[in-house]
């Protein structure tokens, strides 16, 4: 049940003075599953990032072949005071990306061990400033986005879920979560099927899907407009990378409180768990590798979408 890990999660960073540490210890009971933090300062502050390893039966980390999953909890901050008081709706990244491990960890526990290698990344900041965006205020980070990926986006992971709150926008208008299509090295693909069917699976309903553009798989700080950071992974890595978007029917700015729904990010946990499951056994597969090699052929490489240069 993942509403329970989301709520154990939501209550602990819905503190003025949580830090990384705070839920490198959730762990603490389960000698399996590395957890470390270490804190990063920037311009505008400092932040904790937090890096979560699940070993599975068969991965990397036991000396076997099968693919590792790599969550990434995308967002600026999960509080912006003072000026706000509490829990952002920017905080529903961590909160998944955590849970989502916390999750795993307890499955870990009770026997239940995967295949493949999870590794889930985030960062816990209470007091992230913000900073204006159309339609509605963003939440801004104390450092930059070269410096997220750097850290949030590790080696050896074969595929990235990037959970983010996508709420500041008239694009969605859905509550619950979206998927985007898959990104991988400057091509927007297909949507995955899997994930596709995954989504509909645990959520039994139809799936829900989101667009994107050329501009929001390039980096930040071109000029250019972007639907948010949630596709900012993918301008640092080679491997497929699929934005899950906790979504509102309304317009919320990122910096708002109150607005956080705790059974709409247990859902996002659920599918990230189950798409866990499958990646490192293989059954669900982010891309068509023959169809992007095709591309690849007639159209030449889009990597240098990946750079402000």
């Amino acid at each position: 049940m993942s509403l329970l890990q989301t709520l154990t999660v939501f209550e602990l960073i819905d503190n003025a003075h949580v830090s990384g540490q705070d839920v490198v210890n959730l762990f603490a009971d389960y000698p399996a599953v590395t957890a470390s933090t270490h804190r990063v300062t920037g311009t505008k502050g400092a932040t904790d990032f937090v890096r979560i390893t699940l070993p599975g039966s068969a991965g990397k980390t036991q000396g076997g072949a099968a693919p590792t999953l790599g969550i990434i909890g995308r967002l600026g901050g999960i509080g912006a005071r003072p000026t706000r008081i509490g829990v952002v709706s920017d905080a529903d990244g961590a909160i998944a990306a955590i849970s989502s491990a916390l999750k795993l960890a307890e499955m870990q526990r009770k026997g239940d061990v995967l295949v493949g290698d999870v590794i889930i990344t985030t960062h816990i900041c209470p007091n992230a400033p913000t900073r204006p965006h159309d339609p509605v205020d963003f939440m801004d980070s104390p450092i930059d986005d070269v410096t997220m990926n750097d850290n949030e986006v590790v080696d050896g992971v074969d595929a990235i879920l990037s959970i983010d709150t996508t709420k500041g926008n008239r694009i969605i208008n859905h509550k619950g979560y979206a998927l985007s299509p898959t990104v991988k090295e400057g091509y927007i693909l297909r949507v995955s099927e899997d994930l596709l069917r995954i989504m509909e699976m645990t959520s039994g309903r139809p799936a829900v899907t989101f667009p994107i553009t050329t501009q929001d798989i390039t980096p930040y700080g071109n000029g250019v407009h972007h639907l948010n950071s949630i596709l900012q992974p993918s301008t640092a890595t080679t491997v497929p990378v699929v934005g899950v978007a906790i979504t509102a029917e309304s317009v919320v700015p990122g910096c708002g409180t109150g607005a956080s729904h705790e059974t709409d990010i247990a859902l996002a946990v659920k599918f990230a768990v189950e798409v866990a499951k499958e990646f490192g056994r293989g059954t669900c597969h982010f891309y068509d590798a023959d169809e992007y090699q095709l591309l690849l052929s007639l159209y030449g490489s889009l990597r240098h979408l990946q750079s402000r240069d």
